[in-house]
């Protein structure tokens, strides 16, 4: 039983599906060469306008390196893969869905333009990173009237436990990995009991970041117990491009006057009750209050309408928070590969650009542009005490490769990388002058920055900012300062890093 449950699985039929796929396209291509040349003459002269066309409006050339490489190497089957998936992509009926209701709740990002002129006028050496999220960017910034930062999931996790206790109108939870498991089945008792006493509990989980994690029938499963439930972009045997957009966002929000965020995934490894690898998992929560939780609430109902196909009023959603102490600013943002706007990149190099005395980074993986590479190095140059902390354990041997193919560059520019002694990071953190700091889902690489659905929170001027940059630093003590010697390598892997790097995009 066990045996045939392994060969007819949905992983297993998924990969015959794909390459049986693969192999009609490949005899496709194979008959049109012998019976249509003039095909393979339009292909042709069509990479080299396509190739022209990304040169031209690419906004980040790294990640599309990729995609000319392959046209120029291989014209006719590069340009009709390109077209294939872009075509794929403007006819996904999913993301349209997802187009049209992210310009909808965009109207519910409403700014207080007291609160803005206020927070310029108290942070005037941020006006910029505040005109750009909240005008530009469209996510209010908002008083902060309370957050909470846990430097490990298993710090974080009880108090996400309490809080969904407390529940009353409402529970959505957004992620992008759900395992069952110690974490996961902690929450969803308390999710069977509040849907039982008729609290409206929706979750919305990654179809291919759970692919591994949950059954197919996971959603039916929570369906059954009152919890409303929606696999996110729901992986087929079909290539196309849409497929490659996954929600890494992790959201939980709770009647609209607590949220939580962070990298931490709902899984035992999160919360270091299961050692997925060698060593500690590094990871953090964050927990917001008061209004800010709107933004949360709001990104978490733009992917719930888009793909459950309602329409409902979000404002029966938003509840005024009673009044707390003020602690400087906070603006949840999102990233999204539906407009044109890297959100999450401006943000990062904005904070590095602004940062005078340090600027202190938490990533898994650091596979970045030139853009990005310059910002770190021109940070270190003007006396920025610029500190990148990167896992000492890896969790994808290749990504971690690439990873450390970045070191050399930044490290002769001046930037300090370190490696996470007892373990894997798994935070994306950047922190600087105790000033300004982004806590969420967005690691540095080029799936996270230009591909995913991700979402994080800003914050400025809070007293708080400083336990953020103490947690990195306690970090940094724990950890291997790597030296530009170790960073060095021989030719031959030196060119097998620069293969590599070439398909980082895809990774």
């Amino acid at each position: 039983m066990k045996l045939f449950r392994m060969i007819f699985n949905r992983t297993t039929f998924m990969i015959v599906m794909v390459l049986i796929e693969l192999t009609v396209i490949q005899f496709i291509f194979r008959w049109f060469a012998v019976s249509a040349a003039w095909i393979e003459s339009v292909l042709r002269i069509l990479s080299v306008i396509i190739v022209l066309g990304i040169v031209k409006n690419s906004k980040h050339l790294s990640s599309d390196m990729i995609w000319i490489l392959g046209i120029m190497l291989s014209p006719v089957l590069g340009t009709a893969i390109y077209a294939l998936l872009g075509a794929n992509l403007i006819s996904s009926k999913t993301f349209w869905k997802l187009a049209g209701s992210t310009l909808e709740f965009r109207k519910e990002y409403v700014q207080d333009e007291g609160v803005y002129e206020e927070a310029v006028k108290e942070h005037p050496e941020e006006k910029g990173l505040l005109h750009y999220v909240s005008k530009t960017s469209g996510f209010p910034v908002y008083e902060n009237t309370g957050f909470d930062y846990y430097p490990l999931g298993q710090l974080g996790y009880p108090v996400m436990l309490e809080e969904l206790k407390k529940a009353e109108k409402f529970i959505f939870l957004e992620y992008f990995i759900i395992e069952k498991g110690t974490m996961w089945n902690g929450i969803e008792e308390i999710l069977a009991e509040k849907a039982s006493q008729g609290v409206d509990v929706r979750v919305l989980y990654d179809d291919l970041g759970s692919f591994l994690t949950v059954r197919a029938n996971f959603a039916k499963e929570l369906e059954a117990k009152g919890i409303h439930c929606i696999p996110f972009n729901r992986i087929n045997p079909v290539i196309g491009a849409v497929m490659n957009h996954r929600d890494h966002r992790k959201i939980m929000v709770i009647d609209g006057l607590t949220a939580f965020s962070g990298g931490v995934n709902l899984a035992d490894e999160y919360i270091n009750t299961y050692q997925k690898l060698p060593g500690e998992w590094k990871d953090n929560i964050i927990k917001i209050t008061g209004e800010a939780v709107y933004s949360y609430t709001t990104m978490f109902l733009t992917h719930w309408d888009a793909l459950k196909g309602e329409k409902e009023d979000p404002s029966r959603f938003r509840i005024k928070p009673s009044e707390g102490p003020k602690d400087g600013y906070i603006a949840p943002y999102g990233e999204t590969p539906l407009d044109n706007e890297i959100t999450a990149q401006n943000i990062y190099m904005t904070i590095l650009n602004n940062a005078k005395k340090y600027c202190y980074i938490y990533t898994p993986y650091l596979i970045i542009d030139t853009e990005l590479i310059n910002a770190l190095i021109l940070s270190a140059k003007r006396g920025v005490d610029t500190v990148i902390i990167t896992p000492g354990v890896p969790d994808k041997k290749i990504v971690y490769s690439i990873t450390r193919s970045y070191y050399r560059n930044l490290i002769e520019g001046g930037v300090k990388i370190y490696e996470y002694t007892p373990g894997f990071v798994h935070s994306k953190v950047f922190v600087s002058d105790d000033t300004v700091a982004s806590v969420g889902t967005v690691n540095l690489d080029y799936r996270s920055l230009y591909l995913h659905f991700e979402n994080s929170t800003l914050i400025i001027g809070s007293e708080k900012i400083k336990e953020i940059r103490k947690d990195i630093e306690e970090a940094r003590e724990k950890s291997h300062p790597v030296t530009l010697k170790e960073s060095t390598y021989r030719p031959l892997k030196e060119f097998w890093l620069s293969i590599l790097r070439v398909f980082a995009p895809l990774m």
